[in-house]
C-alpha cells in the first residue's frame, strides 16, 4: 500500500468529501470531476494527481465505509456475551448506519471495480476481506452451536444479501405510485428492520 504525505491525505480526503456531498443529492452518472472539483478547492486537472477516473473516487468512499463498518464490528466483538438475538441486533444496527456503503454496493459497485486501477482495488479488497474475517470472528465467539460449514453459510448468506437492502429502503415516490397502480402489497421497513430479521433467520432463531 502507498503512502501519501500529510498534505496528500488531507487533498485526497477534500475530494472524497466532495463526491460523498454531491451523492447525497446526485446519481453516480450524474458526478463528474468537473462537479467533484467545483466542491473543493482546487481544479479539475489537479484532481487527476490523486485519481485517474471518479471510479477510484467512489473506491475511496467505498474503503471509508469498510473501514467504518470494521470499527463498528470490531466495537461488537470488544463485548463480553451476546445472544443470537442481541448479535443479530448488533450487526443490523451496524449495517444500518452505513447507508453509504449499501447504495454504493446495490447500486454502482460493478462500474466502480471495473474501472479503478488494481492497486487501488487491492486496498479495497483488503478492508472487504477484514470484514468478513470480522464477521466470523463475531460468529465464532458469541454463536456456539454453529460449526466451520454454518458459519459459512451465513458468511455467504449475509454479505450478498447486503447488496439488495438499499432498493428497499429508499423507494422513490414513483415507485410507490407504480407499486400502487400495480395493486402490490408492499410494507415499508427499515434497513435495520430488514437485516435484523434476516439475520434471525441466518441465526436459525
Amino acid at each position: 500500500m502507498s503512502t501519501l504525505g500529510d498534505e496528500a491525505m488531507d487533498r485526497k480526503e477534500e475530494i472524497i468529501n466532495a463526491c460523498e456531498k454531491l451523492y447525497q443529492t446526485k446519481s453516480f452518472k450524474e458526478i463528474n470531476i468537473k462537479n467533484i472539483s467545483e466542491e473543493t478547492s482546487f481544479s479539475r486537472p489537479s484532481i487527476y494527481n490523486y485519481f485517474e477516473t471518479k471510479e477510484e473516487i467512489f473506491l475511496e468512499l467505498l474503503k471509508r465505509e469498510y473501514r467504518l463498518w470494521n470499527e463498528d464490528l470490531t466495537k461488537i466483538l470488544d463485548k463480553e456475551q451476546l445472544s443470537k438475538r442481541e448479535l443479530a441486533s448488533e450487526l443490523a444496527m451496524s449495517i444500518s448506519n452505513r447507508k453509504n456503503l449499501l447504495k454504493l454496493l446495490a447500486m454502482n459497485l460493478y462500474d466502480i471495480e471495473e474501472n479503478s486501477s488494481i492497486e487501488s482495488l487491492t486496498d479495497f479488497k483488503l478492508l472487504f476481506g477484514e470484514a468478513l474475517n470480522n464477521v466470523k470472528k463475531c460468529l465464532n465467539k458469541f454463536v456456539s452451536d454453529f460449526n466451520e460449514e454454518e458459519i459459512e453459510k451465513f458468511i455467504y448468506s449475509l454479505f450478498p444479501f447486503m447488496y439488495g437492502i438499499y432498493p428497499y429502503t429508499a423507494v422513490t415516490f414513483k415507485q410507490k405510485e407504480a407499486m400502487t397502480r400495480a395493486n402490490v402489497d408492499y410494507k415499508f421497513m427499515t434497513i435495520y428492520e430488514i437485516a435484523y430479521h434476516a439475520i434471525l433467520n441466518m441465526l436459525k432463531i
